[in-house]
């Protein structure tokens, strides 16, 4: 499948509406949608981080459909918003949410263990970054497709420069980027599996070797061959069954 087909073949599912939205704060996107059996599973949450680039172009929509087929497993799923740049979002706002987003939804099930935070894309980017940081609540993380070393996308000029949007201009991009980049950032105590696509063309996978490379002694990678951006968030593809292979199992009350 071309990168164009894994693209729409994405962004073509319907949204899947969650059974109920909860707000961390009082910005439209400082919510987070809920689906799954909230009320009948001890096991660990997983909290879904969406990619795009951090622009407000992109919202959580396109990964409902892989929220609720993980929902559909019987997990609790927890897809997070987050202002993103052009809608009130940018640093450090934009790490501010998740890592409130986070902290809500932990605090909805205080017994069932800390979340397992799956993110796509600049999503995984934003979960690397909130596994970094002592104290954020987080079992283990799953990056998928990660912008993983935020200096050589930034390098790269990935999407028209989204590097340098995200951050703000000079002066003091350079610190900013520096206290943003999860490559020079190792998880507190968090292990970490990446799975990236060998043929992806919007986020190479040299960024997600080079973080593994920083980070040896807690970070796997994955890599899928022939793979491109979107067909690991697609429910039906294998690439996607890898994904939810790589997750803990529902565990009945």
């Amino acid at each position: 499948m071309s990168a164009a087909d894994e693209e729409s073949a994405l962004l073509g599912l319907a949204p899947v509406a969650p059974d109920r939205t909860l707000a961390y704060g009082p910005h439209p996107d400082q919510v987070v949608d809920l689906h799954g059996p909230w009320d009948a599973v001890t096991g660990p949450p997983v909290v879904l981080l969406h990619g795009g680039f951090w622009r407000a172009a992109y919202d959580r929509c396109h990964l409902s459909p892989l929220a609720a087929a993980l929902a559909g497993q019987g997990r609790p799923v927890a897809l997070v918003e987050y202002r993103r740049v052009g809608a009130g979002g940018g640093a450090p706002r934009t790490f501010e949410d998740v890592a409130a987003g986070i902290a809500a939804v932990a605090a909805l099930t205080p017994g069932a263990g800390a979340p397992v935070l799956v993110g796509h894309s600049a999503g995984g980017h934003l979960a690397l970054l909130a596994a970094a940081r002592p104290g954020t609540p987080v079992a283990r993380v799953l990056a998928v497709s990660p912008v993983a070393d935020l200096a050589r996308a930034h390098e790269l000029g990935l999407s028209d420069g989204a590097v340098a949007e995200l951050l703000g201009p000079e002066p003091g991009l350079a610190e900013r980027l520096a206290a943003a980049d999860p490559v020079r950032h190792p998880p507190a105590g968090v292990p970490v599996t990446i799975l990236h696509g060998t043929d992806d063309p919007d986020v190479p996978p040299e960024l997600s070797r080079r973080y593994a490379a920083a980070h040896p002694g807690s970070t796997e990678l994955r890599e899928l061959p022939g793979v491109g951006h979107y067909a690991p968030v697609t429910p039906g593809t294998p690439a996607c069954a890898t994904l939810c292979g790589l997750l803990p199992g529902p565990v009945p009350r």
